[in-house]
Formats: structure tokens, C-alpha cells, sequence
């Protein structure tokens, strides 16, 4: 049973499974992070305890969670001085398990598949959580705390979870870049990012119902290509813009043709 944490670490992931755990009555007892504000800050929030020195971080926990950025967390690992028998799990969604051997007996992965802002609060209800484990009790442990989180909670291997990464690369990290280009080019005209706001809406919604490739509209799906050749030369005085335009338009295109070749 894990009643109580430590959370290494005070970015975006680390304040809101903070937050969350707190709200379900999960006691947060400790948080670390490097630099001693960030620390102090999430801890008043939880009511937990904070240091910027992991040799004084409390060693009767029954859960570490290294929620630091990815190349972070060996450095944590290499300077933990916690009994072998301590529960540790890291949050990342490239880095295998196998990172956490050798530095407890007992480990594993806790990994939202979720995208984070400090300042925005989410609610963990429905938010996949995809656990690993080195040892099927500890697995256990790990499941029933997803649950008190989230009703979705998954057994997701290193492998499987390094795909799921890179897909929410593409979906969340790619398309919120463009986001930002389409807002950049309606600031040049002086247009509200707001007026985007309806579309934006309702392209996530027709994926909740329809497969992405079915859901595709827009020029690139019908090759008009009048309309294409008119918005490349609206982008040329933004050239790194007509670059993503052609390549995204190219990418939409050809997996036109391939599922049509597909249905012969």
C-alpha cells in the first residue's frame, strides 16, 4: 500500500501529480528539486516538506517518483542514498525501466500520458497511466495508486512506451507547433488566434469518433493545388513556414494515395 511520497523534482508533471495525489488524500511528504524556490513552492501547495539536497530527503517513504527532465534522471539515481528496498519509479516516456537497476531492488515506471503546465490544472480521471514494474508486488502497489488517480490505467512495457511517446510527439508537441505558426501568422495581419479557437475545438472532437486519416480535410487531401501554390507564395517572406507547408502538404498527400493504392 503507498500512503506516502517523496516527489523528485518541481516542474510541470511533478506539480500536478503533486496536486493530484493530495486530492485524493495520497500524502505527499517531501519534494526535492534543485533549485530551492521551486521546491518551497510546490511544497506549500501540498503541505509537504522540501529540500534542494537529495542526501536530506526522508528515507521512510513508501514511493519515490523521479519526475525530472529525461537526461536528469541518472544523475538523481547516481545520488540517492535510500535502502535498496525503497519503491522507485521515474516518469519518463523514452527511458526504459532498466535505468532505476541497480539502485533499489524494488522499481519502476509511472508514466501520465498527459501533457503538463504548472498553472493549469488537470484532471487526472481519465488521463492513461502506464505502469511497469520489475517485480509483479510492486506492480501491484502501482496499480492500485493509478487507480485512486485514474480509471485508466495500463501495463505498458519500455518498448510499447517509447511508441507512445513518440506518437504524443507528433500529436500534442508537433500540432501545438503549429499552433503557434498559425498564430504567429494571423499577429503579422493583426487577427485574433481566438477566431482559431471553434476549428480547433472541433478537430480534436472528430478524432474522438472518427479515425485521424477519415477526420483529414483541406487542400492537401483534394490536391487543389491552385489553393496550395496561392498559400506558398503568402508564406514568402516566412520561408522556414513554406518548408513545413510543402513537406506537411507532401506527407498529407501521399498518404492519401497510399490508402487509396491500399484499397485496390
Amino acid at each position: 500500500m503507498i500512503e506516502n511520497v517523496v516527489i523528485i523534482g518541481a516542474g510541470n508533471l511533478a506539480t500536478q501529480l503533486a496536486l493530484a495525489m493530495v486530492e485524493k488524500e495520497i500524502r505527499v511528504k517531501q519534494i526535492y528539486s534543485r533549485k530551492i524556490e521551486s521546491a518551497r513552492e510546490l511544497a506549500e501547495k501540498v503541505n509537504a516538506s522540501f529540500t534542494n539536497e537529495l542526501a536530506q530527503l526522508t528515507s521512510d517513504a513508501d514511493l519515490y517518483v523521479i519526475a525530472v527532465k529525461d537526461s536528469a534522471i541518472q544523475e538523481v539515481l547516481e545520488n540517492l542514498n535510500l535502502d535498496e528496498s525503497r519503491l522507485i519509479v521515474h516518469t519518463a516516456g523514452s527511458v526504459p525501466m532498466n535505468i532505476l537497476e541497480g539502485f533499489t531492488n524494488t522499481y519502476g515506471v509511472f508514466y501520465p500520458l498527459q501533457t503538463f503546465s504548472k498553472n493549469r490544472k488537470v484532471d487526472f480521471a481519465d488521463i492513461p497511466i502506464c505502469i511497469e514494474a520489475n517485480h509483479p508486488s510492486s506492480f501491484l502497489k502501482l496499480e492500485k495508486l493509478g487507480a485512486k488517480l485514474s480509471s485508466s490505467v495500463n501495463q505498458i512495457n519500455s518498448e510499447e512506451r517509447r511508441t507512445l511517446h513518440l506518437a504524443a510527439v507528433f500529436t500534442n508537441n508537433f500540432v501545438n507547433h503549429f499552433y503557434s505558426i498559425g498564430a504567429e501568422i494571423l499577429q503579422d495581419k493583426k487577427l485574433d488566434f481566438d477566431l482559431l479557437k471553434p476549428l480547433i475545438r472541433e478537430t480534436a472532437a472528430k478524432v474522438q469518433t472518427l479515425q485521424p486519416f477519415d477526420a483529414q480535410t483541406g487542400p492537401a487531401k483534394r490536391n487543389d493545388q491552385s489553393i496550395i501554390n496561392a498559400q506558398l507564395k503568402m508564406l514568402h517572406n516566412k520561408p522556414e513556414f513554406q518548408k513545413i507547408y510543402s513537406f506537411a502538404t507532401e506527407s498529407i498527400f501521399q498518404l492519401q494515395q497510399k490508402h487509396k493504392h491500399d484499397l485496390l
